[in-house]
């Protein structure tokens, strides 16, 4: 228990601490898939560049130990740029760091459960906004390295132009879709890593950075910058004391998702089945005609365990999950731990990123989420609102209330009276909060508003979304689609 904030800081910190992984001599590992040549291609800082950076920074967001907020930095741009410009040439040509750019103030970030468990708390750190500018200007030419050798695995959504949580949900129920209607059955697998990003280990990180063909003086920064870094938690002004940090890659700094990107990359190599991913939202499905195809579904999460012992970062077979869809067989899934077997949960229904799916399809429960979570904001609303206009309430529903009701819709969108009306009736009861509008009828409130019902703005989000993916503007896995013969 602790009884003060400085106390909490020090919990939480021992916690995150001890999440992180001692890697071993790493000599004997290499990469298994095609390595690319390095390519000596080099990053520039030019004063223009940094310049650029610095005007597109958020005034809004929080400073680092070095207590050099982005304010400041934003209101004198044009005379920080050049001594920015030169310093960063100087740590990049140099690999070596200053060392407040190594060091982060950790902020507690609560996910779910009980709020007095501290593994249920996400550390998210708050480094240098100068070192933050450099790690853009070395992730943009290591973006475009990586999209131009194509080395990102099509499987992951995350972090990539043109992918993103729909992306990875269109592709994934189009397939599902598809072996459901061929009279086949699926079970699913949902992966859940045990502290990912915490626990990435570097010399393996960088082994796999090497083998992309990341250059060599990149590499070289890269290295100074994950070894050495220390933090400390930080609870309502009070903070640890500073503690070593040995693994992961920083939640909250800039190159951090692109690194964790590139050191998952080559997981679909190592499985035979469908696999989708979207950062550490890992699944994999193969498609039930017998027995024998949930064994070879087994040897996948063999294969995996087998990835995860080479590369230290563990999946939590606690937290993994398995959903049969259309069928009963007798099939079973278990992920080794420790030289255990640990028998997975089935679930009838799971939450991917962000939607509720159930092993029949149906999207009443995610209707249903969607729509309470609305109305709770709808209640917020009117409790701190007596009386709202019609430009505040356009304001405040557009902003708050119907994107709870049209996230990731297109993936989802219903098609039984009762779930369309589960969502129109949310929108039907925020037009009565505006004054000298809630005796009208619901068609004359929405043109005084000029709104338009839930189903048409479905409607057109789907001509947009499919414009997007017939012109490539989504990379989005057309293989086999209508749109395609058309």
């Amino acid at each position: 228990m602790a009884n003060t904030d400085k106390e909490t800081a020090e919990v939480l910190c021992t916690h995150f601490q001890n999440v992180f992984v001692n890697e071993t001599a790493v000599k004997d590992i290499s990469h298994d898939a095609e390595v690319k040549e390095s390519v000596n291609w080099s990053v520039q800082f030019d004063e223009s560049i940094v310049l650029e950076k610095l005007q597109k920074l958020k005034p809004d967001k929080s400073q680092g130990p070095d207590e050099i907020h982005p304010m400041v930095l934003l209101r004198t741009v044009v005379v920080v740029a050049k001594p920015l410009s030169i310093l960063f040439k100087a740590s990049y040509c140099q690999g070596i760091l200053p060392v407040d750019w190594k060091r982060a103030n950790i902020s507690p970030i609560f996910k779910k459960g009980s709020k007095s468990d501290v593994n249920n708390y996400r550390p998210v750190s708050l480094t240098s906004v100068p070192c933050k500018i450099m790690e853009s200007i070395i992730r943009d030419e290591m973006v475009i390295h990586i999209e131009s050798n194509s080395l990102i695995t099509k499987h992951q959504h995350w972090f990539m132009n043109g992918r993103s949580y729909l992306t990875n949900l269109l592709e994934t129920f189009e397939s599902w879709t598809r072996i459901l209607d061929a009279g086949f059955r699926i079970d699913v697998i949902y992966l859940d890593y045990r502290k990912a990003f915490d626990t990435v280990p570097h010399s393996r990180l960088l082994t796999k950075l090497q083998s992309c063909g990341i250059s060599e003086q990149v590499l070289k920064w890269i290295q100074a910058f994950l070894t050495g870094r220390t933090m400390r938690v930080l609870v309502n002004g009070n903070s640890s004391s500073w503690v070593d940090v040995v693994s992961g890659v920083p939640q909250g700094s800039v190159l951090g998702p692109l690194l964790f990107l590139l050191f998952v990359n080559d997981l679909p190599d190592w499985v035979k089945s469908s696999i989708k991913m979207f950062a550490d939202d890992t699944k994999l499905w193969a498609t039930i005609r017998n027995v024998s195809d949930g064994e070879m579904l087994q040897e996948d999460l063999n294969s995996l365990k087998n990835w995860s012992d080479r590369w230290l970062l563990k999946f939590n077979p606690e937290k993994c999950k398995v959903m049969h869809m259309g069928h009963s067989i007798p099939t079973e899934y278990t992920l080794q731990e420790n030289g255990i077997s640990v028998k997975l949960e089935v679930v009838d229904y799971e939450k991917d990123l962000g939607i509720y799916v159930t092993n029949d399809m149906k999207v009443a429960r995610q209707c249903k989420q969607a729509a309470q979570k609305a109305v709770n904001v709808l209640r917020t609303i009117k409790r701190h609102f007596p009386k709202i206009d019609e430009p505040v309430f356009l304001i405040l529903y557009k902003s708050y209330v119907r994107p709870h009701l049209e996230y990731c819709i297109q993936a989802w969108s219903p098609h039984f009276k009762k779930d369309i009306d589960c969502l129109e009736q949310v929108q039907r009861r925020a037009t009565k909060l505006v004054n000298g509008l809630r005796n009208l009828r619901y068609e004359d409130r929405l043109r005084r508003l000029e709104l338009t019902t839930l189903g048409k703005r479905r409607s057109r989000g789907d001509l947009i979304e499919t414009f997007k993916i017939i012109t490539d503007r989504e990379k989005v896995d057309k293989h086999d689609r209508v749109l395609q013969k058309q």
